[in-house]
């Protein structure tokens, strides 16, 4: 049954539309718009005033017409159809199915925008992820629950990384014993895909990967192709998430959401913040950036009362590979850490590209050690990371003095960076590592130096895994 209608709008500015205010219209309420050929697009109410309304068109706004356009509040925010069909299926940005198999098969509907959560409600993450890749599971372990995004430039290996990290994604149970390791769980992830604005050979890879990794059938798909209306990619995150949400918290299902790419996003909320004639904050994006990109990071996490969780990986291009940009400086802030991807690695051939020093995980600390991954994790680490940061330092005297006038120490270092980056960053795509792996390829490279120069490590780590 459809509602009281308004006939006429009183202003069309771009994809923004000003029509007479309905009877108790609200904020976000969504919109229906029809033009004189009946056609009904999508909307939603983005400010409001005593008589009129600005509506926010999910579409471009050829066809309407100042005088026979009509305009119906539907009462509600926009909602998401959700149910246990949503897996193994693939919707638009505004997340009506576009795969020619019809709606799923159910009554129920959530509101996109999600519901806010108490904190006390939350559980601090705690669980390890293997993700089968040295450079993440050994210096920037993943937590269950965690939103750990990666920061990456034009060009470089970030589809290929997630797309691996999505095939390879295990829950790891803890060690039997000492000496013992822990195996993948039964518990595997679920996958949520949300594409924003990003080329059909983009998607089509991520759909291919994970058809032929057979994990398709435990996938739902979000996608806002580069073609689709830009203010489009606004609604696409929230639909994604709302079904996360479903999946992990009513479903009891870990589940993993992979949103590429927040650049393109945040793009569209500018876009839409100059249209209504904002004041712009830094580089012309909205000064609400933050609680903005904070509204969707913040729906990762485990809620008490249900051994579901959202765990996300979003992907974000840095524009001129400037990590101070807005976009990753304010999304590091909110999540808890950030894999970067390294150029002048990828331009040396190594795959994957993860760059070791600007890289961290806020969450590692409470999620290895003994009974989680292996007793020897946190000082292996924290070893590497000391070591390659004297690399850096190491070569730019080089690149002054020249490598021959180094001393001996230095040149280890050099020769503990090339072991480094070729047997513990340097994997194959197809290549998935154990957490036992990862470390005693961490110790491999460690031999390269030497025992004085160990300082952070244990000496009965050192006896047990350098000396066995």
């Amino acid at each position: 049954m459809r509602g009281l209608e308004y006939r006429g709008l009183a202003r069309i500015e771009g994809p923004v539309v000003i029509a007479r205010r309905g009877r108790n219209a609200g904020y976000n309420e969504a919109v229906a718009v029809y033009d004189r050929d009946q056609g009904r697009r999508l909307g939603r109410v983005v400010d409001l005033a005593e008589d009129w309304a600005a509506i926010q068109l999910f579409g471009a706004n050829t066809g309407l017409s100042s005088e026979d356009s009509r305009v119906e509040f539907l009462g509600k925010p926009m909602e998401l159809r959700v149910g246990p069909g949503l897996l193994g299926r693939v919707f638009n940005g505004l997340g009506e199915p576009i795969d020619g198999y019809g709606n799923i098969i159910s009554s129920t509907f959530r509101d996109i925008n999600g519901l806010p959560i108490n904190p006390y409600a939350r559980v601090y993450p705690r669980d390890f992820i293997q993700t089968g890749v040295s450079a993440i599971d050994g210096m920037n372990t993943l937590i269950r629950g965690q939103k750990l995004p990666l920061f990456s430039g034009s060009g470089l290996a970030h589809n290929r990384l997630a797309a691996q990290i999505v095939r390879q994604a295990r829950i790891i149970n803890a060690p039997a014993s000492q000496g013992e390791p822990g195996g993948p769980s039964s518990e595997g992830f679920v996958v949520v895909f949300c594409a924003m604005g990003i080329k059909y050979d983009v998607a089509r890879f991520f759909l291919n990967s994970f058809e032929r990794s057979g994990v398709l059938a435990n996938v739902a798909v979000f996608l806002s192709l580069a073609d689709a209306p830009s203010l489009e990619r606004l609604v696409t995150p929230r639909a994604a998430l709302t079904a996360a949400e479903y999946l992990a918290y009513e479903r009891n299902m870990h589940v993993l959401v992979v949103m590429t790419d927040m650049t393109n996003y945040c793009e569209a909320l500018r876009e839409v913040s100059s249209i209504r004639g904002e004041v712009p904050g830094r580089k012309g994006y909205p000064g609400y950036l933050y609680s903005d990109l904070a509204s969707l990071y913040e729906r990762a996490g485990k809620i008490a009362g249900s051994s579901g969780s959202i765990t996300q990986i979003p992907i974000l291009t840095m524009p001129n590979d400037d990590i101070s940009h807005p976009i990753p400086d304010l999304s590091g802030y909110i999540t808890e850490g950030q894999i970067v991807l390294d150029r002048e690695l990828a331009q040396r051939g190594i795959y994957p590209p993860v760059a070791g020093l600007p890289s961290l995980s806020r969450l590692m600390k409470d999620g290895i050690g003994p009974g989680m991954t292996r007793e020897d994790h946190h000082d292996v680490s924290s070893q590497l990371f000391a070591a390659y940061s004297r690399v850096k330092a190491v070569r730019n005297l080089a690149s002054i003095i020249g490598e021959e006038e180094l001393s001996a120490g230095d040149k280890r270092y050099l020769r503990f960076a090339e072991a480094f980056e070729q047997r513990f960053i340097a994997q194959g795509e197809n290549e998935n590592r154990s957490i036992e792996q990862t470390l005693d390829a961490g110790w491999e490279v460690l031999k390269t130096l030497p025992r004085e120069e160990l300082l952070r490590i244990k000496a009965e780590y050192i006896a047990k895994y350098l000396d066995p």
